[in-house]
């Protein structure tokens, strides 16, 4: 039993707790119900009251000894004896019932409207007779001065079925599209239908003419209604002129007969359907439910008395308490104490993960586990004792764990340190720098927001993740392209020290070191980028320098040999002693020399073969030219 207080009024649970599992054998039952304090302190009211799967809608007879509740699944009724506090019957049916109702002052006469359009009749002993309706139904009422059945649902006619004469009767046709719900006043027998588009529409069994309308759906809107059409969900009558009104939109509206405005609106603020209404007339109460909560609150001014909000859904309720729980009251006196324990404190739910970490897959199918949803129940001692045997230091790392959150804590208050990707650190500092100088700038205008950095960009994330990407500071592209890199390198990876070095000291527990101001730092700026150039392709020129000499040195330690092919004769020397020798003659000694070796030689063209040759010779100065 679950105890809770709204507005000072105590809500009773009576179910509140998990139930016993069915597996159980009656012997760990008793023993339950001697150690459990849970099980207890559970109050069982009528014995098996309960449905398998869902309860969709519960009366009373009008003697209040009965208790009649239409569930699923399979579909089927029960019926309760509330002076002997146990189940009398139950009927398995063909459909899920939409809506039934008792005819008579105890269980003997029962209609039920199935989803199936059927309606069947059922008496003391049983079914006893099945007809259809054209449309498919929603609700029903049932005039007893004329024993008229009244159906409303996906028509725009009310259908009648007179039990008297057992025939349907003429339809009652209707503006509306379709109907949702309906009551009979039991003052007046006024019968109303509740339409799709919101309205109300009221009908005088004697005549079968409609004598009112109410138009609900723009009473209902409210500046937190959502935007569509409600459409009325609930109706109930109070006395001979209040009428109580639902809406699929979450709003309760009460009316006077001899007006068309609402006397009060009522929200639940949840925007779900009321599903049901009643009246407490000791109190002046209204009781009202959606799916999710039942609010009870004042019929004069609308002040809320109380609330109940239960961990499943809400179909229908009943009302006030009934007649016979009157004993309730000197038991919750005793029982207000909160309970302590859980019903399957013996137990411990684990999966079959949890087995295979255990090493406990072989019971599967044992009495040791029981099957249960996905998982199973074994006994919690076994479980404990596996446990340490499989990983005797899980204490240990428990403890290490809570010791590490606590540093962890802790370190949240100091000044926290600047993490640094695995790749690229030193363009990630830059980055975080060039970050920090945006924000302060833009606060110091007070202008716009600094641009989102390239670290928080899942676009260049790969960037600082894959070690290829990696910027090689060391190559002579780089170090040319950027001029003054290697200062600011310096001076960046005096900054990387630190922060390492603060990350340790954090690590091990130790005092951060103050770091070191700016002007520590060497800012060599009396240097021209021309001047840091010129450095750099020196540095270059000697590096390479070095490398070709290394080389060198590696090749007259290994000296290199060629072959000679046959046929050819070595004359490396010869010829560079003969190349020498034709750089110092003139050109008429060349080309004889060169007729001579036969290295002139005269090719044929697309002109024909042709040669020209000069021969000089010297001229006196008596020849004359002719």
């Amino acid at each position: 039993m679950q105890i809770s207080s709204v507005n000072d009024v105590k809500i009773y649970n009576l179910s509140h707790g998990k139930s016993l599992p069915e597996w159980l054998s009656d012997r760990k039952k008793r023993a339950l119900q001697n150690n459990d304090v849970d099980i207890q302190r559970r109050i069982e009211l009528i014995q098996d009251f309960e449905m398998p799967t869902v309860c969709t809608s519960i009366k009373v007879s009008r003697d209040g000894q009965f208790i009649l509740a239409a569930g699923t699944y399979k579909p089927r009724i029960r019926c309760y004896d509330t002076y002997q506090l146990s189940l009398k019957f139950e009927r398995c049916l063909d459909s899920d019932v939409v809506a039934f109702d008792i005819l008579s002052d105890d269980y003997s006469k029962l209609v039920f409207l199935h989803c199936n359009r059927y309606v069947e009749f059922h008496s003391q002993h049983g079914h006893y007779y099945k007809t259809r309706i054209p449309k498919f139904g929603r609700d029903f009422a049932y005039h007893y001065p004329s024993c008229d059945l009244y159906f409303v649902g996906a028509s725009s006619e009310i259908f009648r079925l007179n039990l008297e004469q057992g025939r349907f009767l003429n339809s009652l046709q209707t503006d509306a599209v379709e109907h949702n719900v309906c009551d009979i006043n039991p003052v007046h027998q006024l019968f109303a239908s509740g339409t799709a588009e919101g309205k109300v529409e009221c009908w005088d069994p004697r005549v079968r003419s409609r004598v009112g309308m109410l138009d609900c759906a723009l009473s209902s809107v409210t500046e937190g209604t959502e935007q569509g059409l409600p459409s009325v969900s609930a109706l109930k009558f109070n006395g001979s002129l209040t009428m109580a009104v639902g809406t699929s939109t979450g709003q309760v509206l009460l009316y006077d007969l001899r007006s068309s405005r609402p006397l009060l609106v009522k929200d639940h603020y949840y925007g779900l359907p009321i599903k049901s209404v009643n009246f407490q007339d000791h109190l002046d109460l209204v009781l009202t439910a959606d799916s999710k909560i039942i609010k009870i609150w004042n019929k004069d001014t609308g002040k809320v008395f109380s609330s109940i909000e239960p961990q499943t859904n809400i179909n229908d309720a009943l009302g006030p308490a009934p007649r016979w729980c009157s004993f309730l009251d000197n038991l919750t006196e005793e029982l207000e104490e909160s309970p302590e324990s859980t019903v399957y404190d013996d137990y411990k739910f684990v999966t079959r993960k949890d087995l295979e970490n255990l090493g406990l897959s072989h019971l599967v199918g044992s009495a040791l586990l029981r099957a249960y949803m996905h998982g199973f129940f074994m006994d919690i001692r076994l479980y404990h004792k596996v446990k340490t045997m499989a990983n005797p230091f899980a204490y240990e790392e428990y403890r290490k764990d809570k010791i590490r959150q606590k540093i962890e804590e802790s370190r949240a208050q100091r000044v926290q340190i600047k993490k640094l990707p695995k790749v690229n650190k030193e363009l990630a500092l830059k980055l975080m720098e060039e970050g920090d100088d945006e924000a302060e700038l833009s606060a110091r205008k007070k202008k716009g927001k600094a641009l989102p950095s390239i670290l928080s960009d899942e676009r260049f994330q790969v960037m600082f993740e894959n070690p290829d990407y990696q910027v090689e500071e060391q190559s002579e592209e780089f170090r040319l392209l950027n001029p003054i890199v290697s200062k600011v390198g310096q001076k960046r990876r005096k900054k990387l020290r630190l922060l390492a070095k603060q990350a340790t000291d954090a690590e091990n527990e130790e005092e951060e070191p103050e770091g070191r101001g700016s002007s520590d730092e060497s800012s060599d700026d009396d240097k021209s980028w021309v001047d840091e150039v010129r450095e750099q392709r020196r540095l270059i020129y000697e590096e390479g320098r070095d490398r070709r000499r290394q080389e060198r040195k590696k090749q007259g330690q290994q000296p290199r040999f060629f072959q000679i092919k046959a046929g050819e004769e070595f004359r490396s020397f010869g010829d560079v002693a003969r190349k020498q020798k034709l750089q110092k003659a003139s050109l008429e000694e060349r080309l004889k020399l060169e007729e001579r070796s036969g290295t002139v030689n005269v090719a044929d063209t697309a002109v024909g073969s042709k040669q020209l040759t000069f021969t000089l010779k010297k001229v006196s100065h008596d020849d004359t030219i002719t």
